[in-house]
């Protein structure tokens, strides 16, 4: 269940920050979805958040 509530949160945050992460690189993985749902813009960044949460473990091993 927790890691539900923190996939779900990953991907509000993907949704806000979509045109900064397009900039530098992330959302245009082969494992990123992006659809439209009455008018609205969806982005499911499955491939993005594997490699953030690698950058992030990585990170975290050094520290």
């Amino acid at each position: 269940m927790r890691w539900l509530l923190v996939f779900l949160l990953a991907c509000l945050v993907f949704n806000g920050l979509q045109g900064w992460l397009r900039q530098i690189g992330l959302g245009k993985l082969p494992g990123d979805f992006s659809f439209r749902v009455r008018g609205r813009d969806w982005y499911l960044p499955l491939a993005s958040s594997v490699v953030l949460s690698v950058i992030a473990m990585l990170i975290g091993m050094l520290l």
